[in-house]
């Protein structure tokens, strides 16, 4: 490890900045299994030529769910190696089995992550979840060294609220959260966390208010990173970066130039195909996508001629600088 586990929050306030994306998980057409060197000239990509801070990997995007143990370990050495001292990495361990959690947040440790991030787990039959949800990441705070960042969407039917979140912060070694809730609940929790926690979220829509706003520092996940950019137009990172400098009103009109992008990327996702479609618009501008595994569905040949039509009409500039090889809009 690159820190010890007293030094996991400075060490995260220091190097968790900047843009990091979720990767979504290219598996081979012919058997579904994974496409590592698709992969690897995925993130050659993302770090060579659109300069991400870092990497949250084999999260929901990534179809963890879908994969094995073993697998999801695999897609770990991929990314630690090909992320090098370039970019960081933060590995989702997440599951509902504790027990593969650990092992797969020790697997972390031993090979050189930057930090795990842990879903909050599913609890069936419960009302009254505080002390379950705080002795979970007590656990997992007390068992492991690395720096853990919760991770938390509704998705099971509760909510953290942002009293509990900011009680786990203060943990040792717990430093972030990707915090999928509305603005007014990640607003409570950055002023009632302070320096014990860096919040993010999900969606690209208020990030630059976010930052000018609420003082983030990083854009922890999700795919617009390197979907709604590539080698010849990155006007993500630049209205980032100036909205990280002070010069907000530029910042703005950079932000809303993309627009069209964004609208095109959000307006031909099917629903219930997240990941199919979005592996496609990977394709069609030039990464490895690939299909999705069962229980996800592809898309169909409508579909995709709807996604192709968005890509080549939002505007954005798909260059030919890329080191991520041109794969077959077929």
């Amino acid at each position: 490890m690159k820190y010890r586990k007293s030094e996991a929050k400075d060490y995260a306030r220091e190097h968790l900045r900047g843009l990091w994306a979720a990767t979504l998980t290219p598996f081979k057409p012919d058997d579904l299994s994974l496409d590592e060197a698709g992969f690897r000239r995925n993130f050659r990509h993302w770090v060579d030529d659109l300069h991400l801070g870092g990497l949250f990997v084999t999260g929901k995007q990534g179809e963890f769910f879908s994969m094995s143990v073993e697998e999801r370990k695999r897609t770990f050495d991929i990314a630690v190696d090909e992320c090098g001292d370039k970019a960081g990495t933060i590995l989702s361990t997440s599951d509902e089995n504790l027990d593969t959690v650990i092992e797969l947040s020790r697997h972390a440790q031993d090979i050189g992550a930057d930090y795990v991030i842990i879903h909050s787990p599913p609890l069936y039959f419960h009302t009254r979840i505080d002390d379950i949800l705080y002795e979970y990441y007590r656990h997992l705070s007390e068992t492991l060294d690395i720096g853990i960042a919760i991770w938390h969407q509704p998705d099971y039917g509760y909510v953290m609220e942002p009293e509990l979140c900011a009680h786990i912060a203060e943990l040792p070694n717990i430093v972030a959260i990707k915090y999928s809730v509305d603005r007014e609940r990640y607003s409570a929790l950055t002023r009632l966390a302070g320096e014990n926690l860096i919040v993010s979220t999900s969606s690209e829509d208020h990030w630059l208010e976010n930052i000018v706003e609420l003082g983030w520092q990083v854009y922890l996940c999700s795919t617009p990173p390197y979907l709604m950019q590539t080698a010849t137009d990155q006007r993500m990172r630049e209205y980032t970066d100036l909205a990280m400098a002070g010069e907000v009103d530029t910042a703005r009109a950079v932000r809303d130039s993309l627009d069209p992008v964004r609208k095109a990327l959000k307006g031909t996702r099917p629903a219930d195909k997240p990941q199919a479609q979005q592996k496609y618009w990977q394709e069609l501008i030039g990464q490895v996508g690939g299909p999705v595994r069962r229980p996800l569905l592809n898309l169909t040949d409508e579909e995709k001629a709807t996604i192709r039509s968005a890509v080549e009409s939002c505007g954005l500039d798909l260059g030919t600088g890329s080191t991520a090889p041109a794969v077959s809009a077929a």
